[in-house]
């Protein structure tokens, strides 16, 4: 029952993965575009730590009760390779909640294309390993 709830969580997760993807393959001439990849960040991120969280308490694994935690014991048990950087892109999804300013829409923008989109292809990767 639950491996089927993670294959449920890892089918979300890949279509939410194929449409940022696609999103930041756009021109950004526009504030839309930036608008709509920092929505469908917010959604991969959001499966992202769901997927993990699910596949640790598959494994025994109880202590995940927040993204913080599980982005932990993803990294302690060998479910991504980069810690901090998963925390950074979490405070980066936790700023998107709060963003009025411009400036700071275009930096966390710049950080899903340059460094956030790879975490997430990897984790993308791994489950696909995995499964």
């Amino acid at each position: 029952m639950l491996k089927d709830r993670i294959k449920e969580r890892f089918k979300d997760y890949n279509n939410a993965f194929l449409r940022l993807k696609e999103a930041t393959n756009l021109d950004n001439k526009n504030d839309i575009v930036i608008d709509a990849v920092i929505q469908r960040f917010e959604f991969t991120f959001e499966l992202s730590w769901k997927l993990m969280k699910a596949y640790l308490e598959y494994e025994g694994i109880e202590e995940t009760q927040s993204p913080r935690s599980t982005i932990k014991c993803a990294y302690k048990f060998g479910l991504i390779e980069d810690g901090d950087a998963w925390i950074d892109m979490m405070l980066d999804r936790n700023r998107t909640s709060h963003v009025y300013d411009e400036i700071l829409a275009v930096q966390i923008y710049n950080n899903i294309k340059s460094h956030h989109k790879d975490l997430l292809e990897n984790l993308l990767y791994k489950f696909q390993e995995i499964l």
